[in-house]
């Protein structure tokens, strides 16, 4: 058995459905859920989650904190036939099945004081597609200025993906000294606020969406995101680096109560 219910182990172990059933309770046994973890081998490990929480609690004088990354593989569906809207009574309903149009992938750069967003959509996730993504943040910012007129620092939060790595990024920011990258610890990409922007986008523009074509996905994406930068807000990381490092630590698999 790989999952057993209170009927099939009450009748293995002889005693009542109900008797299974208020251990259960007593001792918080929910065998019928069940959860995933990883745990971040990165030797660097402390010092990353150090570095990151420090620079979103306590933010560099005369600098921007940009969180960067990409969210690849956005589909753009349509249904096979049109959707039945919401009515009074009537919740919203649509075909099961749908058709393929093709993906797309939606890069950003969240400003976390401002919730300010710049976005690009590009059909593939390289690192010549990055690039030109970075490029594009220093044409935006680049008019920014400290009280001294010189341009100000940009601060990139970023995870380990390849292309952030690409050695023809990495000469490119070696030529732009203004850029200084942070990058979140393996299996840790959850450090990265702009993940929380990309949520909320799948959930308000993308999930329950019609669109008949890549372009059609692209330009209502576009039209979200201007919207967003129309009522957009700060993103608040409340978390210190002590408090995740201590749930870091493996916890151990057994428990003498059991």
């Amino acid at each position: 058995m790989t999952h057993w219910s209170s009927r099939i182990l009450a009748a293995r172990l002889k005693v009542s459905p109900s008797a299974i059933q208020r251990a259960w309770r007593s001792y918080g046994v929910k065998p019928w859920k069940a959860e995933s973890f990883r745990f971040s081998t990165d030797p660097e490990l402390v010092g990353k989650v150090t570095d990151i929480c420090g620079l979103y609690l306590a933010p560099p004088d005369n600098a921007i904190v940009l969180c960067v990354d990409e969210k690849s593989q956005i589909q753009a569906l349509d249904r096979t036939v049109p959707i039945l809207p919401m009515q009074e009574g009537r919740i919203e309903r649509r075909s099961h099945d749908y058709y393929r149009h093709g993906t797309t992938t939606l890069f950003a750069a969240l400003d976390i004081a401002t919730g300010q967003v710049t976005g690009a959509l590009k059909p593939r996730h390289r690192h010549q597609e990055f690039l030109a993504f970075l490029k594009q943040i220093e044409r935006a910012y680049r008019h920014v200025l400290d009280e001294n007129r010189v341009p100000v620092e940009l601060h990139l939060v970023m995870d380990n993906y390849a292309a952030h790595k690409h050695a023809a990024v990495k000469v490119w920011l070696e030529e732009n000294p203004r850029f200084k990258v942070h990058f979140t610890p393996t299996h840790a990409s959850w450090m990265n606020l702009v993940e929380v922007w990309f949520s909320i986008v799948e959930r308000q523009a993308i999930r329950r969406g019609v669109f008949k074509s890549v372009k059609d996905l692209n330009n209502k994406i576009r039209t979200y995101v201007d919207g967003w930068n129309e009522r957009s807000h700060p993103f608040v990381w409340t978390k210190t680096a002590e408090e995740i490092l201590k749930k870091a630590n493996h916890p151990t698999t057994s428990n003498p109560r059991h």
